[in-house]
């Protein structure tokens, strides 16, 4: 088990401005903001120095840097996603320079493999939206009819896509008891744009379950406390800040804990235990955005934490598993099951992207949302 740690006195914290992420992503728009001619001149320099001016090598591979230039620039006018595209393209560039290490003979079929993963990351896999099925049994359930929870995550909108069209088709056709949301509604390349806000409220306004909807909010930084109000205002569901409800299911009762997150877990932990408080006998459910939290809530009467924020890594490699994760355990909380004494752990890979310069790339881990049926432990 994953024993909590004291990070009250860490200066950075992910999910909150001025940590490291957040500092590229602050380089990412320098480089954004870059005019293309400028861009393009780069691309070319660092073509011809990589390459010693050799012209034949120099133009091919700096064919396939303009292609990933282009390929990402044309995401918004095939309405797939809507980031910008020279942060990720400099760093599909310099992935690629490290492909012509390769011998000769297997630098052009590498630099064509490269070009069908950017299509498949970028256009393809983001929009693939999985259903992950789970089951628990519980002794604290005793109907026979399983109890259905929908648990989504990081919805991160910029506009209503295919994506958001293909999950409303599948929370729709799943018919859910429940359905409960672990935090970032919007992207943060369109905080505070009207055209997001809408499409956010469109797609909240659909999700229906006969025991509710409800909802905590995720990264400060994300689901800003000054616009959540205005955003959630008048639709059908419950948001749970810093609450505890209890929610009758067919004679069966579950407690659910909506925490909100600070990604401070010293700081966040008082008001869990406020909330958790004695064991009550109804199956417990702690909504909180981040993973963080359940190394410390493994200790309270909570039988499971639903959490995200990780997107699973976004990029995912065989054997590796993420490459980042945006949590403070760093990869220990990845995507998935957990199991931390009496607690589980599910955190999932969640529905968008980061936003600002962050790619809006998946590889090995798409778009996840997670059916659960709650059954009796038949003794």
């Amino acid at each position: 088990m994953t024993q909590p740690i004291d990070f009250s006195q860490r200066k950075n914290f992910p999910g909150v401005e001025g940590n490291q992420f957040d500092i590229i992503l602050k380089v990412a728009a320098k480089i954004q903001n870059i005019p293309a001619p400028l861009y393009a001149i780069i691309l070319f320099l660092w073509a011809t120095l990589i390459t010693w001016a050799n012209w034949p090598v120099t133009l091919t591979i700096l064919s396939f840097f303009v292609t990933d230039w282009i390929l990402l620039g044309l995401l918004p006018r095939f309405k797939i996603s809507y980031g910008p595209a020279k942060p990720p393209a400099l760093i599909l560039t310099l992935l690629r320079s490290v492909g012509l290490l390769l011998p000769r003979p297997l630098i052009l079929p590498a630099q064509l493999v490269g070009t069908a993963l950017v299509l498949y990351g970028f256009y393809i896999e983001p929009h693939r939206v999985r259903v992950t099925h789970q089951k628990l049994y519980s002794d604290k359930i005793h109907s026979d009819q399983p109890i259905r929870i929908l648990h989504l995550g990081d919805l991160h909108i910029e506009r209503e896509t295919r994506r958001e069209a293909e999950l409303q088709k599948l929370v729709t056709d799943l018919a859910p008891d429940l359905i409960l949301f672990s935090g970032d509604v919007l992207n943060l390349s369109y905080l505070k744009d009207p055209d997001a806000w809408q499409a956010a409220r469109n797609v909240l306004r659909q999700w229906q379950a006969p025991f509710g909807v409800y909802l905590v909010t995720g990264s400060p930084a994300v689901d800003l406390p000054e616009i959540m109000p205005d955003l959630l205002k008048d639709l059908p569901l419950t948001w749970l800040k810093d609450r505890r409800v209890t929610i009758d299911i067919r004679g069966d009762e579950l407690d659910v804990i909506g925490l909100t997150c600070t990604h401070l877990p010293h700081e966040d932990l008082p008001r869990l235990k406020k909330l958790a408080g004695r064991p009550s006998g109804h199956h417990t459910i702690l909504l909180y955005h981040s993973p963080d939290l359940a190394p410390d809530a493994a200790g309270l009467a909570i039988d499971m934490q639903l959490s995200g924020h990780t997107h699973g890594g976004q990029v995912r490699l065989p054997g590796i598993g993420a490459i980042v994760t945006g949590s403070l355990y760093g990869r220990e909380f990845q995507t998935g099951e957990y199991r931390l004494n009496n607690l589980l752990l599910y955190i999932t890979r969640g529905i968008g992207m980061e936003g600002a310069g962050a790619p809006r790339v998946r590889f090995l881990c798409p778009p996840e949302i997670i059916l659960w049926e709650l059954s009796t432990l038949k003794k």
